[in-house]
C-alpha cells in the first residue's frame, strides 16, 4: 500500500487547496469568511478522505464519501464563478485538477468495486 502523500490522486488534491487558499484572499468581506472559508475547509476534508480510504481495506464506504465531498466542493467552485469571485483562467487552472481529481478517485473507486 503506497503512502497516502505519495499518490497521484493526493498531489492533485493538495494543489487544488493551494489554489483555493491563494483565490480565496482575494475575496471581498461578503463572500471570504463565509464561502472562502467554506471551500478551504471542505478542500481539507478531501485529504482526510483520501488518506482514509488509502489506509481501510474495505475502501468503498471512503471513496462514496470522498465522492459526496468532491461534488460539494466542485459546487463551491462554480458558484465563485458565476458570482464572478473568480476569473475565468482562475477557473479554467481550477477545472484541470478537479477533473483529474474526479477521474482518479472514480477509477480508485471502480477498482475497489
Amino acid at each position: 500500500m503506497a503512502l497516502y502523500y505519495e499518490l497521484p490522486v493526493y498531489r492533485d488534491t493538495y494543489k487544488l487547496i493551494l489554489l483555493i487558499f491563494q483565490y480565496t484572499k482575494n475575496f471581498g468581506r461578503e463572500y471570504k469568511y463565509t464561502l472562502g472559508q467554506d471551500m478551504k475547509r471542505d478542500a481539507m476534508v478531501l485529504v482526510r478522505g483520501i488518506y482514509r480510504a488509502n489506509k481501510s481495506k474495505d475502501k468503498q464506504e471512503y471513496l462514496e464519501t470522498l465522492l459526496d465531498d468532491f461534488e460539494l466542493l466542485k459546487l463551491q467552485i462554480r458558484l465563485c464563478h458565476d458570482l464572478k469571485l473568480m476569473n475565468t483562467k482562475q477557473m479554467a487552472e481550477i477545472s484541470l485538477l478537479t477533473d483529474s481529481i474526479g477521474k482518479q478517485t472514480t477509477a480508485w473507486k471502480n477498482k475497489n468495486s
